[in-house]
C-alpha cells in the first residue's frame, strides 16, 4: 500500500513510515527519560556498574573527588585478609580503645579478639575501633596501614582514590569518587569473607574475656531487597551519606554507589531506583548515560571517565544536549570541613536519645 507527499516524486510506504516514527520515538523517549531520570538523582555522585564486565551502566559526576566516610573499611577489610589469618588474636590498645565508636561497639582496652570478629564488627556496624585494631595488628600503625590501603586502591584502579585512615573519619586529603567506589565494591566481592560478612543483617561477637557484642547491619536494604548482596554504609557531616551497594536479579549483579546524599531516606530510595535503572539497561541492552553537574564541581577541579574501551557512552547536561564522556576542565573541590569525631552510628538525623555516649557521637555528626 502506498500514497503520494504533495505530487513528491518520493513514494513512502506505511511500513516503512510506521518504522520510521518508531525509531524517532525511541530516540525522543531514550534521551527525556534518561534526563528526567538523571535531574531525579540528588547525591552529588552516583555511579551503576555491571558487576561481571565494570561496564558503566548510569554515572553522575562519577570522577568527583569526596569523602568516602566509613566505605572506607571495604579496603581496610581487604588489606587485612591480603596478610593477616581469621584466627589471629589481637588485643586492643588503648589507642584503638579511644577511637571514636557507636557506644554499644566500643571496644576496651587490654580486650582480646580474633581478626575474624573485628572484620564482623567493622563491617556490619561500622565499629571504627574494630578497624583501628586490625591496622595496627596488620602494619604496626594506622598511618602505615593507609600506605598499604593506598597501594591496594591503586592496585584495582582507583586512581582518584586516597586514604589517611582506616576508618573514614574526616581528615586532609582523603577522598575517593562513585567510579572508584564502584571498583573497590566490585573487587571486595572476590573476597568470600567480605562477601558473607557484608550480607549478614545481624551477627553477635565475643571477646576472649567473654563479653558478647550484638551486631546490627547499618545496611537497611538487607531487609527490603530479596536480591541483596551486601553493601557498606557511612556518613560524617563533611561526606553526608554515602553507600556502596550489590544487588543480583536474574543471574545478573549490579554494584551502586552514592557518594553525598542529604539524608538516609533518599540515600536509600536513590539506590533502589539505581539499581532498578542498572538491571533496565542490561536487559534492554540500551546505552548508558553519564553526565555532570556544575553544581557540584568547583573551577579548579579537573574530571576525567575513563570506562572500559568497549562502552560506549552519552552525556547528557540538564538542557539535554550530548557531550563527551571524556571531560576536561580546571576545577578542585573546596576541602570539607571537618569534625574530630564524625563517623558512621545508627540513629536517623537529629533523632534525639537519652544515651549520653550517643548524644555525644550524634554532636559530632556521626550516624549509621
Amino acid at each position: 500500500m502506498e500514497f503520494k507527499i504533495q505530487n513528491s516524486k518520493f513514494k513512502i510506504t506505511i511500513q516503512n513510515f510506521k518504522i520510521f516514527l518508531s525509531f524517532v520515538f525511541c530516540i525522543l523517549h531514550f534521551a527525556f527519560s534518561s534526563s528526567v531520570y538523571a535531574d531525579e538523582i540528588s547525591s552529588k555522585a552516583a555511579v551503576v556498574m555491571e558487576a561481571s564486565t565494570g561496564r558503566v551502566l548510569f554515572a553522575k559526576n562519577p570522577n568527583l573527588k569526596l569523602p568516602p566516610a566509613s566505605t572506607t573499611k571495604l579496603v581496610t577489610a581487604m588489606v587485612v585478609l591480603d596478610r593477616a589469618e581469621m584466627s589471629d588474636a589481637v588485643t586492643i590498645s588503648e589507642a584503638a580503645a579511644n577511637v571514636p565508636s557507636l557506644k554499644e561497639t566500643k571496644l576496651r582496652a587490654g580486650e582480646t579478639l580474633t581478626v575474624e570478629t573485628l572484620l564482623y564488627a567493622a563491617l556490619i556496624r561500622s565499629a571504627n575501633g574494630a578497624a583501628f585494631a586490625l591496622a595496627e595488628a596488620v602494619a604496626g600503625s594506622e598511618k602505615k596501614f593507609a600506605q598499604l590501603m593506598n597501594r591496594k586502591a591503586a592496585a584495582i584502579g582507583a586512581s582518584n582514590t586516597r586514604f589517611i585512615n582506616a576508618t573514614g573519619l574526616p581528615g586532609g586529603g582523603q577522598y575517593t569518587t562513585a567510579y572508584d567506589l564502584s571498583k573497590i565494591m566490585r573487587h571486595a566481592l572476590k573476597y568470600p569473607v567480605i562477601r558473607e560478612i557484608i550480607g549478614k543483617k545481624e551477627a553477635e561477637i565475643s571477646t576472649e574475656q567473654g563479653r558478647t557484642i550484638a551486631l546490627e547491619n547499618t545496611n537497611k536494604l538487607l531487609w527490603s531487597d530479596n536480591g541483596a548482596v551486601g553493601g557498606k554504609t557511612g556518613y560524617t557531616r563533611a561526606a553526608r551519606h554515602c553507600f556502596v551497594y550489590a544487588g543480583e536479579k536474574e543471574g545478573e549483579m549490579v554494584v551502586v554507589a552514592i557518594l553525598g546524599a542529604q539524608s538516609r531516606g533518599v540515600l536509600w530510595n536513590e539506590a533502589e531506583r539505581l539499581e532498578i535503572r542498572g538491571f533496565a539497561v542490561i536487559a534492554s541492552n540500551e546505552q548508558p548515560v553519564v553526565y555532570f553537574t556544575k553544581a557540584d564541581y568547583k573551577k579548579s577541579s579537573k574530571s576525567k571517565v575513563n570506562p572500559p574501551r568497549r562502552t560506549k557512552l552519552k552525556t547528557y547536561s540538564k538542557n539535554n544536549k550530548a557531550k563527551s564522556v571524556r571531560v576536561s576542565s580546571k576545577k578542585k573541590l573546596n576541602k570539607a570541613k571537618t569534625t574530630k569525631k564524625d563517623n558512621d552510628s545508627p540513629a536517623e538525623a537529629g533523632k534525639k536519645t537519652k544515651n549520653k555516649g550517643i548524644a555525644r557521637n550524634a554532636a559530632y555528626g556521626t550516624k549509621g
